[in-house]
């Protein structure tokens, strides 16, 4: 199956050691550019679902994007919370149609994962978006 030149499906691989044997972070979740603290150790669940995420940009380019013409990735891998107040600093993007899209609420980089407004106990991060101490 082809994709559009501005969608990639990616393949991701868990690193060894980040997923305990009862499917939770082991490491403590952080924002690949500025560091800050998203998730603590233990605190998600591992979840394989495909999710499209748009490309990683600042807040503001995220909300005046237009569906169907976003340049991101359908991702695979993701830390699953069900509870918004679990996260340690995480922030959301204006509604886009049915999603938020979840972002680093120091630095304003995302998105970093998905919120379906449908769903309220259901808030995915993406492993490849995020970094791990």
């Amino acid at each position: 199956m082809e994709m559009d030149n501005n969608q990639q499906s990616k393949d991701f691989i868990v690193e060894p050691g980040l997923v305990s044997e009862d499917g939770k972070n082991v490491k403590t979740v952080v924002c690949q550019r500025c560091g800050s603290k998203v998730l603590c150790p233990g605190m998600a669940v591992f979840a394989e679902k495909e999710l499209f995420l748009p490309s990683m940009r600042k807040k503001s380019g995220l909300s005046s994007t237009a569906e169907g013409s976003v340049d991101g990735d359908t991702l695979t891998a993701h830390w699953f919370v069900d509870d918004m107040y679990t996260f340690e600093n995480v922030g959301f993007t204006k509604d886009v149609g049915r999603i938020k899209y979840l972002i680093c609420a120091d630095c304003e980089i995302g998105p970093i994962g998905w919120h379906c407004l449908d769903d309220k106990k259901s808030f995915y991060v993406a492993v490849e978006r995020v970094k791990h101490d």
